[in-house]
């Protein structure tokens, strides 16, 4: 029935019948795609919802006018439940930045995608809010106190209550208010996307298009920016969101003057607010839809939830708790702990052999001690090793050791933000002298240490030929 449909509104428009009709991998929407081939190539489209495709069909049209990179709206069935738009191709940014979500290192090419759809964010916003109907938008034409409470309790119903974790209803929903009262001081008349992220961005020709905008709405600037840099499985490393964040501030200010202070503060709130919105998302799509995509982001939420955390929010002090409980429970740490970085210091005599890695990696540092003066040589530090005071201050006041560890640290800590950024789980660091007594003890104690109170990490600290061990761990 779909096909048939769509093939001949495919005929009405080109004159022929399409060659093939291919339906296309399902999105989180109801909506069905399909790529029909044949004198010209083009994607039908059967949406259940007819105010849903009016919206997205008026946006479309009156973006194409403006200017904005969108797809062609070729022709709409009677019924409104068909349409037929210009094929952008497969390549969805989400797609074309995969090896820097998957590793944190994002190459030139996916930064300057990155940078090309940032920067035409405001010019959507604001240019494709010039002469815009709003009436046209659904469910809602605008972003209010309604829009948001959906939101709140869907993450409140459809997560939180799906997680088991008790709470006080009537406190939460106090500081629902408050946010709510919080967001909506940023009210604007500008086009708000609403699910701006890069799966709803396509790279044509190596340029970003916008589609699924369909749930726009009047509203504040702030939410697209939240939702596009804090898209949970984005997996942007924090200077380059930074550095888009400033992209985005460039252009912002051709359209509207704006304070970088007050911007950032008022930006927070959003991501908060759209972290609870997408997390409703995923329980009711994972949990209870059981597609397989939601569930694998629901750590990645909360990893930007958690780190969110970090700097308190004192508008709403009951929900911060509840949040940290949430983050808290076992299901979830149990998930965070297979994914956090563990740091192994060794050690070791090199007459003893270099020590092997037992994760398997086969990665990380091995640093020769045998260049720093040796307190082995003297009698009166025989019977101490590098944790005992004697030989502690032995090594400070030649200081030779420090100017080592100064750069040791240097390189280290590069290696440690760069592992966490990327999900690494082990990192191997070994100190060698020639007894593994004196140097070697010093210097991997004090960077286990060093790494502890610096990163919260967990470090195994292991002294080889002294048979000792301890374990550091992990800090919140």
């Amino acid at each position: 029935m779909f096909t048939e449909k769509l093939q001949e509104i495919y005929q009405s428009y080109t004159g022929s019948k399409p060659e093939t009709i291919t339906e296309l991998p399902a999105s989180g929407s109801n909506r069905r795609y399909f790529r029909m081939t044949g004198s010209k190539k083009i994607i039908g489209v059967y949406g259940t919802s007819k105010e849903e495709n009016r919206a997205f069909v008026y946006m479309a049209k009156h973006f194409r006018k403006k200017g904005l990179p969108v797809p062609e709206i070729y022709a709409v069935s009677e019924d409104e439940l068909y349409y037929i738009q210009e094929d952008l191709g497969d390549t969805l940014l989400f797609k074309a930045i995969e090896k820097g979500r998957q590793t944190s290192v994002f190459s030139e090419e996916e930064k300057e995608l990155l940078r090309k759809t940032i920067r035409l964010l405001p010019v959507v916003q604001f240019a494709g809010a010039d002469g815009f109907d709003f009436s046209y938008c659904y469910p809602q034409p605008e972003f209010n106190e309604r829009s948001i409470k959906w939101d709140l309790n869907y993450f409140k119903y459809c997560f939180l209550k799906a997680t088991g974790l008790e709470f006080q209803e009537d406190l939460l929903e106090d500081d629902f208010q408050r946010m709510s009262d919080v967001l909506l001081k940023s009210s604007s008349n500008t086009f708000m996307y609403r699910d701006f992220q890069s799966r709803n961005v396509m790279v044509h020709y190596s340029q970003p298009y916008f589609i699924d905008f369909q749930g726009g709405r009047k509203g504040p600037y702030y939410y697209d920016v939240a939702s596009f840099l804090w898209q949970a499985k984005a997996n942007f490393p924090e200077a380059l969101r930074k550095e888009l964040l400033e992209e985005y501030l460039e252009v912002l200010n051709k359209y509207q003057p704006t304070d970088r202070n007050e911007f950032y503060a008022q930006l927070r709130h959003f991501v908060l607010f759209r972290t609870l919105q997408v997390l409703g998302a995923y329980g009711f799509r994972g949990y209870f839809e059981k597609k397989p995509h939601f569930i694998q982001s629901v750590p990645f939420a909360l990893k930007n939830l958690r780190q969110l955390l970090k700097d308190d929010f004192p508008e709403y002090p009951y929900l911060c708790q509840v949040l940290r409980d949430l983050t808290n429970l076992s299901m979830f740490r149990d998930e965070l702990q297979k994914r956090q970085l563990t740091v192994r210091v060794m050690s070791f005599a090199y007459k003893k052999g270099i020590p092997e890695d037992p994760s398997g990696n086969g990665g990380g540092y091995v640093f020769d001690c045998r260049a720093i003066n040796n307190p082995g040589k003297y009698d009166r530090f025989k019977q101490f090793i590098g944790l005992d005071e004697p030989v502690i201050k032995f090594l400070e006041d030649d200081g030779e050791i420090l100017t080592f560890l100064e750069h040791v640290y240097a390189l280290v800590d590069a290696s440690v933000k760069r592992y966490m950024e990327r999900g690494f789980t082990n990192l191997s660091i070994c100190f060698g002298c020639t007894g593994g007594q004196h140097r070697s003890v010093y210097a991997a104690q004090h960077l286990a240490e060093h790494l502890n109170n610096t990163f919260g990490v967990k470090v195994e600290l292991i002294h080889r030929e002294q048979n000792i061990e301890q374990t550091l761990n992990h800090k919140e």
